[in-house]
């Protein structure tokens, strides 16, 4: 009965957190960021903010970005982090829009993606708080995630990053064996 009312409630809540498609055929939540895509300018507003600056490269029709939106970051405790602790801008793996690098390189999204080497969507780029000048996203990119991931291991994800766990020497693989061990999470 437990589970079954725990079900019920995921449906009820998950509605209030679902993405809808935008007119590029990308999903679109409330914890992404409309900018204007300048790196350097988008990770000095999230440091003003608190967040830590996240690049979600997604593509129209990827199954695997419509599951994370679907089944991964509608759960609340994960939707809450990308909200409060985050500050996502999306990137279209096709599309045309300009993207400034933080070396200053100025391309279209899906000559960016190209030059970053992205192959999968979605891809997830997490940023350190500074990037030195002559760096690209990838370069300076304490965590990448290509592709879909479960929801204790993008929570695990999530809180690594916040946590600064890549400054303690202990990699995400580790960091995650070690939380699903101590949580018995799957």
């Amino acid at each position: 009965m437990r589970k079954i009312l725990a079900l019920i409630a995921l449906f009820i809540a998950a509605p209030a957190f679902a993405a809808t498609l935008g007119d590029d055929g990308l999903h679109k939540t409330d914890w992404m960021r409309e900018t204007f895509k300048d790196l350097r300018e988008d990770l000095a507003e999230a440091n003003a903010e608190g967040k830590r600056l996240a690049l979600i490269i997604e593509q129209r029709g990827c199954i695997y970005c419509k599951k994370m939106h679907e089944e991964v970051y509608v759960v609340p405790e994960i939707n809450t982090m990308l909200k409060e602790d985050f500050f996502f801008v999306q990137i279209n793996m096709f599309g045309d829009v300009e993207v400034t690098d933080f070396d200053g390189e100025v391309l279209r999204e899906k000559e960016m993606v190209m030059k970053w080497g992205v192959m999968f969507t979605p891809t997830i780029l997490f940023l350190p708080e500074e990037v030195p000048e002559d760096m690209s996203a990838p370069q300076a990119a304490v965590g990448l995630v290509p592709g879909a991931l479960s929801k204790g291991m993008t929570l695990n994800m999530l809180t690594w990053v916040v946590e600064h766990g890549y400054e303690s020497g202990e990699n995400f693989q580790k960091y995650h064996a070690r939380r699903l061990q101590e949580t018995g999470a799957e």
